[in-house]
């Protein structure tokens, strides 16, 4: 009778289950779960094998010398989740935050190679993505670019195309010539799910507790929903692992001892095997028999059974030196049990021997990469080109950007290009024919070159200071008026 794992009633009541597994792994950190209950929910991500039983020795050896393991160190053991699909987390602080106080939110990023591909006679550049983040469909996201690139959130993808095969994932993602390589990355970070959040949030069943902290589970399956940090989870596995080596320790124990007394009665009866024999041949049944061996040799009747079940052949020297051998051998196990049933630290030992030979038997090396640590957010900037524009403010209060490309030296000795719409400059030479006096509302005030994610300084009439990422000024072309300066600065109309 007896086992390792207590059992409970089944939905009908008409067979038993174990309410647990005797798991010598923490298979909820392992394999990770999600779940959604009334009023509850659950999601916990994978962790590394090789990490989690390091963890899980370094408490072990921490409990020997009676001391706490370090946060410090234990986040160091285990820095953040283990995804089966690769990808990358940004940094290491979302994951301690996760696994210091339950719940958190980890970004995941794609793993991305610029590679150069040929297109026709030429080359372009080319971003081509070899893992994708934990529960990310790889045909959603490709049409979800796709459509992306269709709709022109997305500019400066020349061609898509999946090339995934057995070896594993790769989806090629053409530029064009004179697309930036970076923002279009970029872009594709902020706008696709190559990079999103997993939402974190450690919720299980734990044995239930009574306001002053005593255990109220009886151990049949008595628990409670309770939200744990990874500290609790390593700690209350470890706490189950011991009590389950104890339970299993005294089972083979009683095994071994049991077994132990039937080999003493047999080689009790191969040294006295003349009055076994004569006690077998006189008796009148096999309860007689049980007896007589009971009265001459003394032998119990669990041993007594044994010695009636053996046969003629098995009364044999060589049979004799199988026996003492086997009880030498349950000797020593017997003594093993008996130390891991009275000392912890044998019991901590043999977990530690256990989740050693799991590590190395199983573990892999960490598949998800930590990257240095950021906000894990793409900036305004990051999403757009860094180039040369022309900032150019008109006297009547209206202002706009231009490419510098659009002003590219002619070398003609020409009269040049127009920055502004000039349908009044007719109006203005007459007007400059009476009085020199005459400002038209479309003559330049300013004008002036600079960098897209250069800051603009705007000092209004009153003596504010307003400042403006150059590109957040709309764009505009050369024979457009602009807009008005107060759609895009907090200014007054006196100003």
């Amino acid at each position: 009778g007896g086992s390792v794992v207590p059992y409970v009633p089944n939905f009908d009541g008409s067979e038993s289950e174990p309410a647990v597994l005797p798991a010598r792994l923490p298979v909820l950190l392992l394999n990770g779960c999600a779940g959604i209950a009334v009023g509850m929910a659950t999601n916990v991500p994978p962790h590394n094998l090789q990490e989690v039983s390091d963890a899980c020795i370094a408490l072990l050896d921490a409990r020997d010398r009676g001391a706490a393991l370090s946060d410090a160190r234990l986040y160091e053991l285990v820095p953040g989740p283990d995804f089966p699909t690769g990808a990358s987390i940004v940094g290491r602080a979302a994951s301690r935050t996760m696994h210091s106080t339950g719940r958190g939110s980890v970004t995941m990023r794609a793993i991305t190679d610029i590679e150069t591909v040929a297109a026709g006679r030429t080359t372009r550049n080319a971003i081509v993505v070899t893992e994708l983040p934990y529960a990310v469909n790889k045909a959603t996201l490709v049409e979800n670019i796709a459509q992306a690139v269709n709709d022109r959130k997305i500019e400066g993808i020349a061609d898509l195309r999946d090339e995934s095969d057995r070896d594993g994932v790769r989806i090629v993602i053409e530029l064009k010539r004179d697309a930036n390589v970076q923002v279009v990355k970029n872009n594709l970070l902020k706008k696709t799910s190559l990079q999103t959040n997993f939402a974190g949030n450690f919720l299980a069943l734990f044995p239930g507790t009574d306001g002053d902290g005593g255990a109220v589970a009886d151990g049949g399956g008595s628990y409670l929903p309770r939200r744990f940090t990874l500290r609790q989870a390593l700690d209350t596995f470890l706490d189950f692992r011991f009590q389950t080596v104890r339970k299993r320790s005294q089972l083979r124990l009683d095994k071994a001892a049991r077994r132990a007394h039937i080999v003493d009665g047999l080689v009790l009866a191969l040294e006295k095997v003349d009055e076994v024999v004569e006690a077998a041949r006189t008796s009148d049944s096999a309860e007689a028999a049980r007896l007589a061996l009971a009265t001459t040799i003394g032998l119990s009747p669990e041993q007594a059974d044994a010695v009636l079940k053996l046969q003629l052949g098995q009364l044999t020297r060589m049979s004799a030196g199988r026996l003492t051998d086997e009880r030498a051998e349950l000797a020593g196990k017997i003594g093993t049990l008996e130390d891991l049933m009275t000392q912890d630290t044998a019991v901590r030992e043999l977990m530690r021997q256990e989740l050693a030979g799991l590590r190395d038997a199983h573990g892999v090396p960490r598949r998800t990469l930590i990257l240095p640590e950021e906000d894990g957010s793409v900036r305004e900037e990051d999403l757009i080109r860094n180039t040369r524009s022309v900032i150019v403010v008109t006297r009547g209060g209206y202002i706009k950007r231009m490419p510098l490309a659009n002003f590219e030296q002619q070398g003609r000795g020409t009269r040049g290009k127009r920055g502004t719409n000039s349908a009044a400059s007719a109006a203005t030479s007459s007007a400059a024919a009476g009085g020199a006096d005459d400002v038209h509302p479309s003559d330049i005030a300013h004008c002036f070159t600079c960098n897209d994610h250069d800051t603009l300084l705007v000092v209004a009439g009153r003596g504010v200071a307003f400042g403006i990422r150059a590109h957040r000024i709309p764009a505009g072309s050369r024979t457009a008026r602009g807009v008005p300066i107060p759609s895009v600065l907090p200014t007054r109309p006196d100003d």
